[in-house]
């Protein structure tokens, strides 16, 4: 089970209108880098502070055509799993829960499975967050966007970061590719110029081992994640094993970041699986009240 526990890297969501543009010249340079790169090779080194990012493979509807079924190996999607990861983040206790829900949305002309996950800081809610699958007919896990409210003190503040693939220039990305190879360089994961959201991602390690509270964990597959909106606050490993997914996450560089390894994973029983899907029906449902990139989606749905 993937966990998008890291708390995102947007920067700038009060920014003056130059800083704006800063950002927009910075996004321009990022993009010139990835075309003059080659299409299987990193597009910058592992040590440059702002790689660039080159999409695994073109987004096409067409190519999704069980899009729900994610049992992508390392990154296995099924109704009804819980995990939480425990940890620390920015010097504080850290825990995030994480359920997959019987749920569906279409998102930019493709059916996705809906995400309902919850950060608690310190033991208040700091964000609770509904994220979108599907899994390509090559294997390819992309993330569909995201709808994340922030809080303050366990109080909602909003959620001014929410991005969905097709509205205000917002992309798709790949979160895990159906071939994990090293040396295939960064792929894009997600992209919303629009709230300053870029997240990329390369395969870091393979065929490793690696234990937490759990369990112990082999052919372990290790990821790079970068912002390069944020260099100094957006890079983190994550741990993936074969039938688990995400099981831990580390930071790296020079900001605290996320430390985070998973304490539990059980499958939800009939009752608190409908009590997950209220729960993320209710969270939509005051989506629709406070995003007007949200409201322009179709409604989640269960079959």
């Amino acid at each position: 089970m993937d966990h998008t526990s890291k708390k995102k890297q947007r920067v700038g969501r009060l920014r003056s209108h130059g800083a704006r543009l800063a950002t927009l010249a910075a996004l321009l340079l990022l993009l010139a880098s990835a075309q003059a790169a080659t299409s299987t090779g990193p597009l910058a080194s592992a040590e440059s502070p702002t790689p660039g990012c080159g999409q695994v493979e073109e987004f096409d509807p067409a190519n999704f055509s069980n899009p729900t079924n994610i049992d992508n190996e390392l990154y296995p999607l099924i109704p009804g799993t819980q995990t939480t990861l425990e940890g620390s983040a920015d010097g504080l206790p850290h825990r995030v829960v994480f359920i997959v829900t019987d749920l569906t949305k279409v998102i930019n002309g493709v059916r996705s499975a809906v995400i309902w996950d919850t950060d608690y800081s310190g033991g208040l809610v700091a964000e609770t967050e509904l994220a979108f699958r599907a899994q390509d007919d090559d294997g390819n896990v992309w993330h569909m966007g995201e709808y994340p409210e922030e809080y303050e003190a366990g109080v909602l503040a909003g959620a001014p970061s929410t991005w969905i693939p097709g509205q205000a220039d917002a992309e798709s990305g790949v979160i895990m590719p159906g071939d994990p190879r090293v040396g295939t360089g960064y792929y894009v994961q997600g992209w919303a110029p629009d709230v300053d959201f870029l997240d990329c991602g390369k395969v870091f390690k393979t065929n490793e081992k690696a234990c937490v509270p759990v369990d112990c964990y082999e052919d372990v597959l290790i990821t790079d994640e970068r912002a390069p909106l944020a260099p100094s606050e957006g890079h983190q490993r994550k741990f993936y094993a074969p039938g688990v997914g995400n099981f831990k996450i580390g930071a790296t560089g020079r900001a605290a970041g996320e430390a985070l390894e998973l304490v539990e994973i059980k499958l939800l029983n009939p009752a608190e699986l409908m009590a997950a899907r209220v729960g993320a029906l209710e969270l939509e449902q005051r989506a629709y009240q406070i995003s007007d990139v949200y409201a322009a989606t179709g409604p989640a749905e269960w079959d």
